[in-house]
């Protein structure tokens, strides 16, 4: 997914805000299952009405996705959304000299390994 400038700084702007940064995050770990409204409320420590207004936000952001499960509304982190951000970010990031971006690589990598079963993430 490509993002241009204007929907990176939408995407930016959702993220400025401590509690939707949170609950993207709680997202990311929750994983391709995601969460119910509540439950990620109740993970950033946000009112019923707090959570949904935020994860509104940041479904209008491109950064989340919901669906319907019976009366729930499950959330879950658009990993493409996600990675077309960072890929923003980094898109000019090397001018024909790809050893600049190699930490970057790096981190990712790091991301995605598996994570040991004591842990999360291995991030």
């Amino acid at each position: 997914m490509k993002i241009e400038e204007t929907q990176a700084l939408d995407a930016f702007g959702a993220l400025s805000q401590a509690t939707r940064l949170q609950m993207v995050r709680a997202l990311v770990v929750a994983g391709p299952d995601g969460m119910a409204a509540g439950a990620v409320g109740d993970a950033v420590g946000a009112s019923s009405s707090g959570a949904s207004f935020h994860l509104a936000h940041l479904e209008r952001a491109g950064l989340v996705r919901s669906r319907r499960a019976a009366k729930s509304i499950i959330y879950t982190a658009n990993y493409e959304g996600l990675s077309g951000l960072v890929e923003f970010l980094m898109r000019d990031c090397c001018q024909g000299r790809p050893e600049v971006c190699v930490p970057a690589g790096e981190v990712a990598a790091s991301c995605c390994a598996p994570a040991p079963k004591e842990m999360a993430c291995a991030c």
